[in-house]
């Protein structure tokens, strides 16, 4: 099993800045893609920011120039720093992420989901 922990979410006035924490746990286990998402109210779910295990990113278009994702590939960790918020980045956001994962003999591939964190911002 692997187990996605979130973490920094909070109100926040227009203008200020989040920083986001994800860290994967389990064990006999390795990550490679990893990724943000979020969900507003009466909306659907929608990626954020991506990062595979080489280091290259991805952002929607809404979020680019503001946020910016990174990784700690030793800590199984993924960040989100997003700054100049607004108040429609206030969503619950979601951490993804790929895993492979050893059972005895055999191998695993998973999508696993965090618990969310909410992240309002006032206007």
């Amino acid at each position: 099993q692997v187990q996605l922990v979130e973490s920094g979410g909070g109100l926040v006035q227009a203008g200020g800045s989040l920083r986001l924490s994800c860290a994967a746990s389990g064990s006999m286990f390795s990550i490679t893609n990893m990724g943000w998402y979020r969900q507003a109210p009466g909306k659907q779910r929608e990626l954020v920011a991506g990062i595979i295990s080489g280091g290259s990113t991805n952002y929607a278009d809404s979020v680019k120039g503001r946020f910016t994702i990174s990784r700690d590939n030793a800590k199984n960790t993924v960040y989100l720093q997003m700054n100049s918020l607004k108040p429609e980045d206030t969503a619950v956001y979601y951490c993804n992420a790929d895993a492979r994962v050893v059972v005895g003999t055999t191998t695993r591939y998973l999508e696993v989901w965090g618990q969310g964190t909410l992240v309002t911002v006032s206007s």
